[in-house]
């Protein structure tokens, strides 16, 4: 059996020893993105909620960057909101920011009740550039 090929950013080591996750697994041609959160250096929640999700795309281009990729190498992203009636407006305003050009990866977003003290969590799934 091939061990996973784990993916970590420099950083927010916290969280991941923290919860005993990976922040990615590389497979084939594409990288699996754990959820991200906004959380800072030592895993808490930002408690700002514009910054919470500021925060999270950026924790996630983190991830991406330590694995050779970009969000334009996304193809598929779910997002977790525990209000996503009045969530919403923000999270689109930062996608935006992040994810702006046309044509846009898939998008599923999932209302919850609970997400460990946060109040957003972003995971994707990324085709890995071809090397040449």
């Amino acid at each position: 059996m091939t061990k996973r090929d784990a993916v970590f950013p420099a950083g927010r080591q916290a969280l991941y020893e923290i919860h005993h996750y990976s922040a990615a697994i590389r497979s084939g041609d594409f990288l699996f993105v754990s959820g991200q959160v906004g959380s800072r250096e030592d895993g808490s929640p930002e408690p700002v909620f514009e910054s919470q999700v500021q925060l999270a795309f950026d924790n996630l281009a983190a991830v991406l960057e330590a694995a050779g990729c970009t969000f334009d190498d996304i193809v598929d992203v779910t997002t977790f909101h525990t209000d996503p009636a009045t969530q919403w407006e923000t999270v689109t305003a930062v996608r935006l920011k992040a994810i702006g050009e046309r044509p846009y990866p898939n998008w599923t977003a999932i209302g919850v009740n609970w997400l460990a003290g946060f109040d957003f969590e972003i995971k994707v799934i990324a085709r890995l550039p071809q090397s040449t």
